[in-house]
């Protein structure tokens, strides 16, 4: 890949383009990187693919108005005729004087590398990576009851970044990702079930023998044999962790401040009062080392820091940036984002919810007869109103004990509601961007047999 010096320089040159286009002000991005990826079926090869390539992200603002453009060929032609191209586009955009770059005293210092958001080592080969593919396929294959493998891959990454501004930002950093996954199904014909599971991770030092991940696939799917609608009614759900971090994730975007600022979120009269039930805190923190997620810096140059956005179940505040800011007439909280060809938006990165104090099986035991879900299959959320629809998957429990999988079944709620009634098993998981653990909530309505 393009090593940091020549994505700097290729940031400086579409810069130096935009102004002599007429730009009043600019950002460029470039983002340059490979992968490797292998799948693995029947004990051998199915599919390997490799990818290079860079991409180069302009943006353009003239008089509040704005407009962006991207491409990957990289000679000085076309990034003046992006330029040109973009310029030519801002002039015609409407106005929002909500638009600006940032205040060059706020912008983020050199990144230094101290985030470990990438491995200094030379990437793993073909064969390595088709190894740890058989591996977890072998291991799912050997859990009783998995009646076929579906697929079982492995995948590296490293993807460099680099982003310039008009107003004195210059930095970027690499990115590497090492992965593990399968697929097993149980069953057969119209009794088939499936599974899976896969794990990421930074480092590879960090990650799970392939082994352990496809055992646990196994395991999982073979737990779902024979499943059925469960009964309809008003019962409570448990979220399990697998999921439970979806739920949080509605809470988050409502919290956006592009929501907020059109007035389609249903949280967005909800500052400072209570979203979560008293004791749960949701802290984003991008500064955790060695996460996929993690970032010195946001998509505007301000620097990124830990921050409450629910603090013992009262909402802090929205999640924004420079421009949703502007609009609300707040301060950017540093969480812009991007990608070549779009403009900045909100979004966050690593997030935590406080744990319980008890155990999953515990809470199982507790909630007597319920729900247990595991996956999703589509959904139904207005937005505005919060009102929630989804079909699911999991388990039944009966007597405080999982009696048997099911599917084909819907979940429905008011996510305002169900968010305050809230109760947190203690098994918050690792290494996952969105750390939240299994969620339970009371008195849903199940739509099943």
């Amino acid at each position: 890949m393009r090593d940091d010096l020549d994505l700097q320089a290729l940031t400086a040159a579409l810069l130096d383009a935009a102004r002599a286009a007429g730009a009043d002000q600019a950002d460029a991005l470039a983002v340059g990187g490979s992968s490797l990826s292998v799948e693995v079926r029947g004990g051998r090869l199915e599919h390997a693919e490799r990818a290079d390539g860079t991409e180069l992200g302009l943006r353009v603002l003239i008089g509040g108005r704005q407009a962006c453009v991207a491409a990957s060929n990289l000679s000085p032609e076309t990034m003046r005729e992006m330029a040109e191209r973009a310029v030519a586009m801002a002039r015609e955009a409407p106005v929002d004087d909500a638009l600006a770059l940032a205040d060059p005293a706020q912008l983020a210092p050199r990144y230094d590398g101290g985030l470990q958001l990438a491995e200094d080592t030379a990437p793993p080969a073909p064969a390595s990576l088709q190894d740890a593919a058989l591996r977890a396929e072998a291991a799912a294959r050997a859990v009783s009851g998995v009646s076929m493998i579906d697929s079982a891959g492995a995948a590296f990454a490293r993807r460099g970044l680099f982003l310039a501004t008009s107003n004195g930002f210059a930095a970027g950093y690499e990115r590497t990702s090492h992965s593990v996954s399968a697929v097993a199904i149980t069953g057969e014909g119209t009794a088939m079930e499936r599974d899976w599971a896969g794990e990421s991770r930074v480092w590879a030092a960090d990650m799970p023998a392939p082994e352990e991940i496809g055992r646990l696939a196994g395991e999982r799917t073979a737990a779902r044999a024979g499943a059925r609608k469960p009964p309809t009614g008003a019962v409570p759900v448990l979220f399990d962790q697998r999921v439970a971090g979806g739920l949080i994730g509605h809470l988050l975007s409502a919290v956006n401040g592009s929501a907020v600022a059109r007035g389609a979120s249903w949280l967005r009269d909800a500052l400072d009062t209570q979203v979560l039930p008293a004791g749960f805190d949701l802290i984003e923190d991008p500064l955790t080392p060695r996460f996929g997620a993690s970032r010195p810096f946001d998509a505007e140059g301000l620097p990124t820091a830990e921050r409450a956005i629910v603090r013992d179940g009262v909402l802090q505040g929205w999640t924004l940036d420079i421009a949703t800011a502007n609009k609300l007439g707040l301060q950017s909280t540093a969480n812009a984002v991007r990608g070549a060809s779009s403009p900045p938006s909100p979004g966050v990165s690593n997030v935590r919810l406080s744990p319980g104090a008890i155990s999953r099986d515990q809470m199982l035991r507790d909630m007597g007869r319920g729900l247990v879900v595991t996956s999703f299959l589509g959904s139904s959320i207005n937005a505005t109103t919060g009102d929630y629809s989804r079909g699911a998957a999991g388990f039944w429990v009966e007597g405080g004990e999982i009696a048997y999988a099911v599917n084909e079944c819907t979940i429905a709620g008011n996510l305002r509601d169900m968010l305050l009634r809230l109760t947190a098993a203690d098994d918050l998981p690792e290494w996952r961007s969105h750390a939240v653990p299994s969620l339970l909530v009371e008195g849903m309505t199940l739509a099943g047999s």
